[in-house]
């Protein structure tokens, strides 16, 4: 059963919300302010999925109450409550990340008709990378095929098989989820990368399609020196607890590619492929635990901002001539 979590300062709204509510699949926690919310999800954080908050109360506004509960858990589907007279600022909000909007006075079915759609959006946006969400949004003929130059991350964890032969697989996903997945993740999202597909312990991120910036190499890079770093935080955390290790591998390549909505009539997903693509996941098969390699195309866009080792020319499956490879420790 889903948690859902309301908040409102006027005791006579909570009743009405939890009695509209009582016949939906939630398990309903009501809060009289912000802080007490709070204090809710953070004794309940795996528990509830949904916080709805009306926008004016005293002390946290709403707004500010959902900001807080998205860093104690981002996964949570933030809900906006409000009067018609304060409708803007609720749009407002839905700008800064919080999942929608619900206005007051409210109709039982709508309401619950609204709750599921806000929260099967927010869903959605985990299965689809928020990049393709947004342009789906706004203009669907904006995810054609095209070809565009893109630069392309692929991370690896070293080891991961045999370090896993023997651990049961509820404590390899919590293990791939909690500390790889989730973080680096994260870390490409802030660089504005877009994280395409997890393959295996494989992670690939595309920066440059289906959105194009003039520093895509750039932030490509820097995302790569980050996840080492948070990698390397991890790993002095686990401690080899269970026998996990957290070391990884990351390959980069800069060139064209080929993206668009891929796959059967089952199953498709919006992905780049091409050269360029090979290229970043051969080079990141050859670093080493802490080391990020770029392609020669990668390092020319951004010498001037890192410190590389020029290797030796590798041969890469798929490409005719060697490549020239740079090598950044971190």
């Amino acid at each position: 059963m889903s948690g859902l979590l309301f908040i409102d300062d006027e005791e006579g709204v909570r009743r009405s919300v939890s009695r509209a509510l009582k016949r939906e699949p939630y398990r309903i926690h009501t809060a009289p302010c912000g802080e007490a919310g709070i204090a809710i999800i953070r004794n309940e954080r795996s528990r509830v999925n949904i916080v709805i908050s009306d926008y004016k109360m005293p002390g946290l506004n709403g707004l500010e109450t959902l900001v807080r509960i998205g860093e104690l858990n981002p996964e949570i589907t933030r809900i906006i409550l409000t009067g018609y007279a304060t409708i803007e600022s609720a749009i407002q909000a839905t700008n800064q990340g919080i999942d929608g909007f619900l206005t007051k006075p409210f109709d039982n079915l709508q309401l619950r008709a609204n709750i599921h759609e806000i929260f099967v959006r927010k869903r959605l946006k985990q299965f689809v990378p928020e990049q393709v969400f947004r342009r789906i949004n706004q203009t669907p003929a904006a995810l054609k095929p095209t070809f565009s130059e893109a630069t392309i991350l692929f991370s690896d964890i070293r080891g991961f098989t045999r370090m896993t032969q023997h651990v049961p697989p509820e404590s390899i996903a919590r293990f791939l989820n909690d500390h790889y997945f989730a973080p680096m993740g994260e870390i490409a999202y802030q660089y504005k990368g877009m994280v395409d597909k997890h393959i295996g312990d494989s992670i690939m991120v595309v920066f440059g399609a289906p959105v194009a910036r003039s520093d895509d190499s750039l932030r490509a890079v820097q995302a790569a020196i980050a996840m080492q770093k948070r990698a390397k935080k991890i790993d002095r955390m686990l401690a080899g607890k269970n026998g996990f290790r957290l070391r990884t591998g990351i390959g980069i390549s800069t060139g064209h590619v080929f993206s668009g909505i891929l796959g059967s009539l089952r199953k498709k997903e919006y992905t780049s492929v091409g050269t360029t693509v090979n290229i970043a996941s051969r080079l990141q098969g050859l670093a080493g635990p802490g080391e990020v390699i770029l392609s020669d195309t990668t390092y020319l866009k951004i010498k001037t901002r890192v410190r590389a080792r020029r290797l030796s020319p590798v041969r890469v499956k798929g490409v005719e001539d060697p490549i020239t490879a740079y090598r950044i420790r971190v």
